[in-house]
């Protein structure tokens, strides 16, 4: 099955979002006295969670019995098999918009979502959106339950948390736990990363699930876990529904998310160079590459040249400047500050939008 992009509709997209009252807040933040029962928020917001099933044919390796019947039969062994896996997804709207991970749905041809009342139907592939690991699905149904969103901005370390998903496939299933963290990045997972930690037990299955809060709103989408064992050691990691709104909006309007791009490779001034340099910390990031016909190209920048702030906001390292780049809009200007050798410039620089990265056309 083909990603079907959805080009020049707006639909008019309906997520539920509660605006808690001050005294609201206080129940969600750790001055709380912990209910006996979190059961009115999983009825809220279980039936919008839904299981997700996906099978796509991929190369079969021969075993030896394939090779042993091809030798002494002339059997030819099969060469492609069914592979099937699962995973869990949140209906966001009453149209059927459906969100879970891109790692769920990648390179499935056939996608069946399975709902709390027992319905099923098979998903066709919105958009999806790799570099947050975020895809869109939709289904045909009836009298959709669209779960209700809160504000990933307005929690805290400390807040309790629910976990739904379908772990190992054994069916829905909720546990409970507190916000460990927030603002995770620098985890190697994702392009971008802004995560949710969490100690509530997620393991495989549970991705693309639901955190929600203990009024039953979702403020993330559960993604990945730290383990040594595959199973949960109490450290998970969630995508904050506000920035899962933003990539789901964007896919469903435009079929992809729009970002800002300057056209360069690029690493972390290692600690020796910025001293020898002078440089003081944050250190930047040192170009390694230029696209051709990117905008760093046209706006004269070189490898070798050291960035050390965009339009005035220091620069801490690769992930900080890939994160103010991309919330540039493209067609806008913007001006860094950097060093060369040992001379410091400025560029205006015109950004353009981040296409989907291959290394087949940057210059050395």
């Amino acid at each position: 099955m083909k990603p079907e992009l959805v080009q020049n509709i707006r639909p008019k997209i309906e997520i539920r979002q509660h605006s808690p009252t001050k005294t609201e807040r206080a129940v969600t933040h750790s001055d709380q006295t912990a209910p006996f029962s979190y059961s009115t928020a999983v009825k809220q917001a279980s039936p919008s969670v839904v299981n997700i099933y996906t099978a796509k044919v991929v190369a079969k390796q021969p075993t030896t019995e394939d090779i042993l019947k091809y030798y002494f039969n002339g059997t030819t062994p099969e060469r492609s098999e069914l592979q099937t896996s699962l995973g869990s997804g949140v209906i966001m709207t009453s149209q059927g918009h459906i969100i879970t991970n891109n790692h769920v749905i990648s390179g499935a041809q056939e996608i069946q979502v399975l709902l709390t009342d027992g319905r099923n139907a098979m998903a066709k592939i919105i958009g999806t959106d790799p570099e947050t690991d975020l895809a869109v699905l939709k289904i045909q149904l009836d009298k959709l339950p669209g779960i209700t969103v809160g504000d990933s901005d307005n929690i805290e370390v400390g807040d309790v948390v629910l976990a739904i998903g379908n772990p190992f496939g054994v069916g829905q299933t909720v546990t409970q736990g507190i916000i460990s963290a927030t603002g995770r990045k620098r985890l190697g997972l994702n392009t971008f990363e802004n995560f949710i930690q969490t100690d509530a037990a997620i393991n495989p299955g549970n991705s693309g699930g639901t955190l929600v809060n203990p009024r039953g709103e979702l403020i993330g989408i559960n993604s990945a876990i730290f383990s040594r064992s595959g199973g949960s050691q109490g450290i998970g990691f969630a995508i904050p529904i506000n920035l899962v709104r933003d990539v789901m909006t964007q896919i469903i309007e435009k079929g992809h998310v729009v970002r800002g791009w300057l056209g360069i490779r690029m690493r972390n001034v290692p600690v020796d160079l910025a001293q020898s340099l002078n440089i003081p910390a944050p250190g930047g990031v040192i170009i390694t590459g230029i696209f051709e016909d990117g905008p760093a190209l046209k706006a004269g920048l070189k490898p070798g040249d050291i960035l050390l702030s965009v339009n005035r906001k220091p620069v801490y390292d690769v992930r900080s400047l890939l994160d103010a780049v991309a919330k540039q809009k493209p067609g806008s200007i913007i001006k860094l500050a950097g060093q060369r050798e040992k001379r410091k410039f400025t560029a205006s620089i015109t950004v353009a939008q981040r296409p989907v990265i291959t290394f087949t056309n940057l210059r050395k």
